[in-house]
């Protein structure tokens, strides 16, 4: 799989440069991650769903990223010893990023324009704009690379319509 989501350079929240090849053929789940924010208690659920479906295929990746209130503002180290502390994050951490704006990462430059519309709960409204709205917003990524979902921060990692999204994405061959 020489999809162009696996060549963009990323930091490990160790600091050791890598890429997202070492995910390929695995269904991702890619969300911009902060530790001081209304929705940080959702650490809890993404790991749930690190446990529950990673033997399947499903990786969890987190970016923390402090551009929303400054709602990220640790080092790599206090940020992993938080999430690992509070909320038992044993998925892979990225170090911190710029997800919008004119420095924004390579990696959310691709997911954003691959998929400009975020998919929110039903009974919200949709807030438009293909630029990552807040924290917590998450891509979901098939096993080809290619960005098959993105979702509002509002749709939790138990919303149906996520698992739904990850399980559509599991059921197809690598």
């Amino acid at each position: 799989m020489n999809a162009p989501l696996y060549d963009i350079p990323v930091t490990r929240i160790d600091g050791k440069e890598t890429t997202l090849a070492d995910y390929a053929g695995e269904v991702l789940l890619i969300v911009n991650v902060a530790s001081k924010c209304g929705k940080t208690p959702q650490y809890a659920g993404l790991e749930k769903l690190h446990a529950d479906y990673g033997k399947r295929g499903l990786a969890v990746l987190g970016f923390p990223c402090n551009q929303f209130g400054g709602q990220e503002p640790g080092t790599e180290a206090e940020i992993l010893d938080f999430c690992r502390t509070i909320y038992g994050v044993d998925f892979p951490m990225f170090a911190k990023l710029d997800v919008k704006g004119p420095d924004q990462h390579p990696l959310y430059h691709l997911l954003s324009e691959a998929q400009p519309t975020r998919i929110v709960p039903p009974g919200k409204e949709h807030k438009p704009g293909a630029e990552v709205r807040w924290n917590f917003e998450k891509f979901v990524v098939g096993r080809d690379g290619s960005v098959a979902a993105r979702f509002d921060p509002d749709v939790t990692p138990e919303d149906d319509i996520l698992i739904q999204a990850i399980e559509h994405e599991l059921a197809k061959p690598a």
